[in-house]
């Protein structure tokens, strides 16, 4: 079976007691409520490739205030092992207003921690929500 490695980062941004959550679709074309991630770029760092991404998706530039952790996980792409890295950062936004990437986030939404999880179904993703609302409390 062939594998491949993919390499991406995120973050969780909160503000007010809110973290900020995107929705998009998933491999099965379903819609999916998580945290704003996406492709290290070039030669970008895991923090470079959280700022834009969170950027690009959500309209918001941020600042990093701390890295949060990093996820791996595996999953089936066209026939194909994929092991997935992830490095996720705790951020705040600086400037910018709500701006749903087109064609890839569908809406976003700022919730407080505690509806936010209702939302989620990734394992990983309750996990960061835990970790961001700890850190940011």
């Amino acid at each position: 079976m062939k594998q491949a490695t993919e390499v991406s980062a995120g973050g969780l941004v909160t503000k007010d007691g809110k973290i900020l959550l995107v929705k998009m679709k998933n491999l099965k074309g379903e819609y999916v409520w998580t945290f704003p991630k996406g492709h290290l770029e070039g030669k970008e760092s895991p923090r470079q490739a959280a700022l834009r991404e969170v950027e690009e998706e959500s309209g918001y530039a941020c600042e990093i205030r701390a890295s949060l952790a990093l996820v791996r996980y595996t999953f089936m792409r066209d026939k194909r092992l994929v092991r997935k890295r992830v490095r996720w950062y705790w951020m705040t936004p600086k400037s910018g207003t709500a701006k749903p990437q087109a064609g890839e986030i569908y809406d976003l939404k700022w919730l407080p921690f505690d509806k936010a999880g209702a939302l989620l179904r990734y394992p990983a993703d309750f996990r960061l929500l835990d970790k961001a609302r700890r850190i940011s409390a």
